[in-house]
């Protein structure tokens, strides 16, 4: 509770302060812990704790929080001594997107995606209770949840609100790789659910984006006159943050097996690019607090007001979803697996949706780039609780 406590009051720094201090706290605790963007996978037969997982780590993923706070001062230095730099990304836009911005989320993407094993989604299906479980969380309980909750702790604040609900709706493609794989889940079945969230996100996000941000709440008599969207630009951002480097990591992923194989480009081609996807959410971050660090400096408990909703639904998700794979009769690994693919979130993917549908100053922008200093500490969290429950599971199942 450090987090929360004495942030009404303080100055926008200070507030900055006191989260990097608890999450680098809870990171040099869990020293071993990858963050968003490693590019070797961990060792199938490490144990969790070893210490070699500290030497597959580069200085770039051990210190993401470090680096997350340079950008946003950098970005808050900027944006008080480049008064013009507004314009200037705007000159040139893709998508309704300065050119610029439009390039760093696609960086972001694309070595995420080139790392699914597009190739092995067919073997999902050998195991159905997995399958439908995992759909069934991740798109229908995961959203709805996320829902609820950025109604019950934003009604009023409808920018925080709708990049919330944007975030429930983006699955995990990304960290859930790593959090899985430290918590001894299946490395396989994390693999191909990934594969499937990825396609899946192609297919449903738009639809589901218009359920949850005017269908539902209409239903439900929410006032929603103070969010202005279409589904067409929300579609338009999916293809274009999404589309586009899914088609790029599918070709990427095929040609290179093809030509160099799989040993090639898991161990040399992989860890290459990996660190781009950290370079371009940098960048992003760093646009973004240059274009709002006036509107955060006013309003510094907005940084609370985002992390108490997404603390509660990782804890209530992950929950469920060992819960669920325990009554189904998964055994451990793919109870765990099921539980870390169901309570991450992609906020690479939100946070491009945000910037390409509202704009890069936007609240829905903002509430994307809080996420990662909020969730990481939290999944660490649940790594280690995953490991202590690993010892009880075959008791409780």
């Amino acid at each position: 509770m450090e987090l929360f406590d004495g942030i009404v009051g303080l100055t926008f720094t200070d507030s900055l302060q006191r989260v990097f201090r608890v999450s680098g706290t809870l990171f040099n605790s869990a020293w071993h812990i990858p963050a968003l963007f490693i590019g070797d996978s961990v060792k199938r037969n490490q144990p969790a704790d070893s210490p070699a997982l500290l030497a597959k780590l580069s200085g770039l993923d051990r210190f993401l929080p470090v680096w997350i706070l340079i950008a946003m001062v950098a970005g808050l230095l900027l944006g008080k001594f480049v008064p013009g730099i507004q314009g200037s990304l705007n000159s040139i836009k893709i998508g309704g997107t300065s050119l610029p911005i439009a390039g760093g989320l696609l960086l972001m993407m694309y070595p995420v995606l080139a790392k699914v094993r597009y190739e092995d989604m067919s073997a999902v299906t050998g195991d159905r209770k997995l399958l439908w479980s995992s759909l069934l969380l991740n798109w229908v309980i995961g959203p709805a949840l996320m829902f609820a909750l950025a109604w019950i702790f934003l009604p009023h604040q409808p920018e925080l609100r709708t990049g919330l609900i944007v975030i429930g709706l983006a699955r995990c493609i990304a960290m859930v790789l790593i959090w899985n794989e430290l918590a001894c889940g299946d490395r396989e079945a994390a693999a191909l659910l990934v594969a499937i969230n990825s396609v899946f996100q192609i297919l449903a996000y738009a639809l589901l984006g218009t359920l949850y941000l005017r269908i539902l709440p209409g239903w439900l008599g929410l006032n929603v006159q103070d969010v202005s969207f279409s589904t067409l630009d929300i579609t338009r951002a999916v293809l274009i943050f999404l589309g586009l480097p899914l088609v790029a990591g599918f070709l990427t992923r095929r040609i290179g097996l093809r030509a160099k194989g799989e040993n090639w480009y898991q161990t040399r081609f992989i860890p290459r690019i990996s660190p781009l996807a950290l370079y371009g959410l940098l960048f992003t971050i760093t646009i973004l607090f240059a274009l709002q660090g006036r509107a955060i400096a006013h309003d510094p408990i907005s940084v609370v007001t985002i992390a108490v909703p997404l603390l509660i639904y990782f804890t209530i998700m992950w929950t469920l979803s060992f819960a669920l794979g325990a009554w189904i009769g998964l055994k451990y690994a793919k109870s765990a697996t099921l539980a870390f693919t169901a309570a991450g979130n992609n906020f690479e993917l939100a946070i491009a949706v945000s910037i390409g549908v509202w704009g890069v100053s936007s609240g829905q922008a903002l509430t994307g780039v809080i996420g990662p200093l909020i969730e990481v500490p939290a999944l660490v969290g649940l790594v280690y609780a995953s490991l202590w429950l690993r010892k009880r599971f075959a008791q409780i199942s």
